[in-house]
């Protein structure tokens, strides 16, 4: 089931078509890179723009303000894609779980799911309640545009995967154990199967209609993958990502639609997720990048996989690092393919300088290699 490289579907008007390229395994001039959380705290100018929207969502549901600090990090770098500003927990927020943010805490839902009655009232949710983020791809393609449509970059739009948002759903947030999502899997399996299959076909509309508002390529966030058990991973989290991918669309309008999955702590199981039918795959820090490489052939692009405290090491260090990376990897064969990116997200505390060393060696580098 794994997917195979296109080069009768044509790629979008761009300046800049290295990423949608890596993804499909295209040749490339460098290996592209974006980060995780790139648009986020650790930048002064995001945290103006936050102060001024008056709260995370109050950010998140304004499409100018989505826009702008979609933008913020590729003024500043020379990134090869943008990511929609937004929060995987938008789809459980629309099924009416009361989704809140208090301050320095993270993310809360007012009505847990935790026994047969509140499962029972799930449903796909109304794509209109989710509105704002369709509008804020289409503000974002549009100003990534010139008046010839042509785009600065690709954008990317995600959603967490159908585990990741069933654990934030029955914790009611947060959690350090997973002590009451896996109780429900174990005693009531039922149950979760039920969560999971109302999930994945939710994630896979809400995607589909990113990717009808503009988005360019998908990525689906499996956050907590890695903290199953073997057997259980692929029971209920891989069976309903894959779900998820088999209702995704492959093309818009004549153009292909890459598809992105990181399962964090997945690297156990990384040959089935090869297979799930995703056009790329992401890396943690745990991976040795030359060796997953050796293990999925040339089955699927691989995307990742800096440790992300990495940054915080000094310039010359980082160089090293990156480097490091990208030699592991190696040089890029026909049908083969290599995003650069941390292996999760970017830490609110890391300078913003030396986010400008790591783009900037991943792409003098990796020239390098092809030279």
């Amino acid at each position: 089931m794994s997917a195979t490289p296109t080069t009768s579907i044509a790629l979008p008007p761009l300046a800049n078509d290295s990423f949608l390229r890596a993804c499909l395994r295209l040749p490339t001039e460098h290996t592209p890179v974006w980060l995780m959380r790139q648009a986020g705290r650790y930048l002064p100018e995001y945290r103006a723009t936050r102060d001024k929207a008056g709260s995370f969502m109050g950010l998140a549901t304004n499409k100018e303000a989505a826009c702008e600090v979609t933008l913020q990090p590729l003024d500043r770098y020379a990134l090869d894609a943008a990511i929609l500003f937004s929060d995987i927990l938008t789809v459980p927020d629309a099924m009416g779980l009361g989704l809140s943010f208090a301050a320095g805490e993270g993310p809360k839902f007012a009505s847990p799911v935790r026994d047969e009655a509140a499962v029972a009232k799930l449903a796909v949710p109304d794509m209109g309640k989710l509105q704002y983020v369709f509008d804020a791809v289409s503000t974002i393609r549009k100003a990534l545009s010139d008046e010839q449509g042509v785009g600065r970059v690709p954008l990317i739009g995600f959603s967490g995967s159908p585990w990741t948002l069933a654990c934030y759903m029955v914790e009611g947030g947060g959690s350090d154990d997973y002590r009451l999502v896996k109780t429900l899997m174990y005693q009531r399996p039922d149950l979760m199967h039920r969560i999971l299959a109302v999930n994945a076909d939710s994630v896979a509309l809400y995607l589909n209609t990113q990717i009808e508002a503009g988005a360019q390529a998908v990525m689906v966030f499996d956050s907590w993958g890695g903290v199953l058990a073997d057997g259980a991973f692929q029971a209920f989290s891989l069976a309903y990502t894959q779900r998820v991918l088999s209702q995704l669309k492959r093309e818009h309008n004549g153009l292909r639609i890459p598809h992105i999955v990181f399962t964090k702590g997945g690297g156990l199981w990384l040959s089935e997720i090869a297979d799930s039918g995703a056009d790329v795959v992401g890396l943690d820090w745990t991976v040795n990048l030359g060796r997953a490489r050796a293990q999925v052939g040339d089955r699927v692009t691989l995307q990742g996989n800096l440790d992300p405290n990495v940054l915080f090491a000094n310039p010359e260090q980082i160089r090293e690092q990156v480097i490091r990376t990208l030699d592991s990897y190696g040089k890029p064969s026909a049908g083969s393919g290599h995003v650069f990116n941390l292996g999760h997200g970017i830490s609110q505390f890391t300078p913003p300088a030396h986010v400008s060393v790591l783009v900037d060696t991943v792409h003098e580098h990796s020239r390098a290699q092809r030279a």
